[in-house]
């Protein structure tokens, strides 16, 4: 049973995705945004099949202070449309900071500035979606709850 999660940025999204017993999050791929909305999403629909996902997770920008902001209400906009789409549940978790702490796991990989800066072009937006994801698995389990 696999879980994908969604960080969505305004140029690109990042795709994260489960191990099949929904225990570990892994970084997966990054879609460039078209100007098509409905492109965009059918291309986190053929993942989600492609994967054989059970559920997707959008992550959902609060506020440091926990209110919906303009983003997360457009994130919230968001996990709706692709329900149509994606042929499974489709949830929505608090992911803030979780771009930040991509940045710091890119920064702490020893790489050097200028590759770094590179590789986070890359890999923030799909680093993102698998801390997130994880997130998400751990506080199912936490709750004594079972793995999706």
């Amino acid at each position: 049973m696999r879980v994908v999660g969604i960080d969505l940025g305004e140029r690109r999204v990042g795709v994260a995705v489960s191990d099949s017993e929904a225990r570990l999050a892994s970084p997966h791929v990054v879609i460039e945004r078209s100007d098509d909305p409905a492109r965009d999403r059918g291309e986190i629909a053929r993942i989600v099949t492609e994967v054989g996902a059970t559920t997707v997770v959008v992550g959902l920008p609060l506020s440091l202070d926990g209110t919906l902001g303009p983003a997360a209400e457009a994130a919230r906009a968001e996990a709706q449309a692709l329900t149509e789409v994606v042929g499974v549940p489709v949830e929505t978790h608090d992911e803030r900071l979780s771009s930040v702490s991509a940045g710091h796991s890119l920064a702490a990989s020893g790489l050097r500035r200028g590759a770094r800066r590179a590789a986070r072009r890359r890999s923030v937006d799909k680093v993102a979606a698998a801390i997130m994801l994880q997130s998400w698995l751990d506080t199912r389990v936490q709750r004594g709850g079972t793995r999706p």
